[in-house]
This record gives C-alpha cells, structure tokens and sequence, in this order.
C-alpha cells in the first residue's frame, strides 16, 4: 500500500476504509460488535457448504469465516479406531463432537478473537498435529449436520439455517464423496448409512429443524432462499 493512500480493502461493489484496523474494532481497539454468527444444519451431503460458500460470495463482506463441524469429531481411541476402520463407528451421533472445544472456540470467535482450529483426517479418523488458525470475523458461518445439537451452542448462533435436500440425492451425493475423496469402497458407505447416517438423520437432525430461522429446500441451488438470508444479515450488520 502507498503511504500516500489511507489503508483500504476492494471488495465486488465496496470500498472501505479500515485506518489500518479491521471494521469491527473502534478507535481504541476495542471491538465494537460481536461477529454475526449464521448456523447451517442438514443432513449429511445436503449441500451446506454450497450454500455457505454461495451466501460468503454474495455477502461481499472482507471477513467472513466459515466453520465445519467435520473439525471437531473426537479423537478416537484404539478401540474406536477399529470399528472406525470397518465403518462400525458412529459418527452422525452428537456423542462423536467435542462441543465443549466446539463452543469454547465459537465463543471466541463470536468475540472477534482468533482461534486454533483442530484439522481432521476422515482417511486416518484423527486429528493432525499441527492445527489452523483463524483470525476473527464480522460473519462466522457455522455449517454441520449436529449444528442444532447443543443447547450452549445454539445460543451462540443468531440466525439458524437448515438445508432441506431429499435423501436419495445426499446418499448419491455421499457415496460420490466418500469414494473420491476419503477412500471408501461403495459396500462401506452404503453399510454406514443404513446403520448410523439414516438413523441419525431420523432421530436427530430432522427433528432439529423446528429450530430453524430459515428452511433452504434444495440447498445450494435455491438462489431465492440464499438472496434472501443476504439481505438480512446486511440488515443486521447495518443495524
């Protein structure tokens, strides 16, 4: 940047200049608002990145972190890992989240803080020595299929989104991901999803969209919905 030029950030449509400290923080450092957090909950592969990744491009905002709850899965023991490895281990149930690190690191973010983000390996089923650091936000994006699980974690959230997408289209969706991109053969993810993903879903992330502010069917094409969420969370911020 040229001395000559006050410090800037160009977004799509927006200049803003930041005197050098991000917008959210005021003359004497101190935060002015919390981060605005937006909660995503679906079932598994029903789009809730996409319609993340869609919301952050038409949002047009610098600061914006967008947060799974893949990162967050327990560490496993040895036992654990084994049933892990024969697709025995059920991960669509609330029991294989950490939320208390969960809620401890969106706290902080929520505050303008950064955090340490634990890296998780679905091919290993651990976490990786060295975590990821994420610097505060004016948005937080919080996507996951127990998003709506704990009552802590829920009170941290100002707008709830659940992404309404048929099942046949998660399963094609899944088995399309697992095998490409964690190294699963077809019997494995079929298996896991008649035994733990189809309950899971039934039990407890169906049940949780009475809790939505928003309902998104047929996730991350429905551009209406998303527009829509936009113009709030601009309201909000505005606001």
């Amino acid at each position: 940047q040229s001395k000559t030029e006050p410090p800037l950030l160009r977004t799509g449509t927006r200049t803003i200049y930041t005197a050098g400290r991000p917008p959210w923080y005021n003359q004497r450092g101190a935060q002015s608002k919390e981060a605005f957090v937006i909660g995503l909950c679906g079932g598994s592969a029903s789009g809730k990145t996409t319609v993340a990744n869609n919301i952050i491009e038409a949002l047009d905002v610098p600061w914006v972190v967008l947060l799974s709850m893949d990162s967050f899965y327990k560490v496993l023991c040895e036992e654990d890992q084994a049933l892990a490895a024969s697709n025995d281990y059920n991960f669509d149930h609330p029991g294989a989240f950490d939320f208390e690190l969960l809620v401890a690191t969106l706290r902080k973010l929520k505050k303008g803080k950064s955090v340490k983000i634990p890296v998780y390996d679905f091919t290993t089923h651990n976490r990786h020595k060295d975590w990821k650091h994420v610097y505060g936000a004016s948005v937080v994006i919080f996507e996951g299929i127990m998003s709506f699980a704990d009552k802590d974690l829920l009170q941290l959230l100002d707008m709830k989104i659940f992404v309404d997408t048929d099942s046949d289209i998660r399963l094609v969706r899944r088995l399309r991901r697992d095998i490409a991109e964690r190294g699963r053969d077809i019997e494995g993810v079929i298996k896991q999803y008649n035994k733990f993903v189809k309950p899971a879903f039934d039990q407890y992330i169906e049940p949780s969209m009475r809790l939505a502010d928003i309902v998104v069917p047929r996730g991350g094409g429905n551009m209406v919905a998303i527009d829509l969420i936009v113009q709030h969370v601009h309201s909000q911020m505005e606001e």
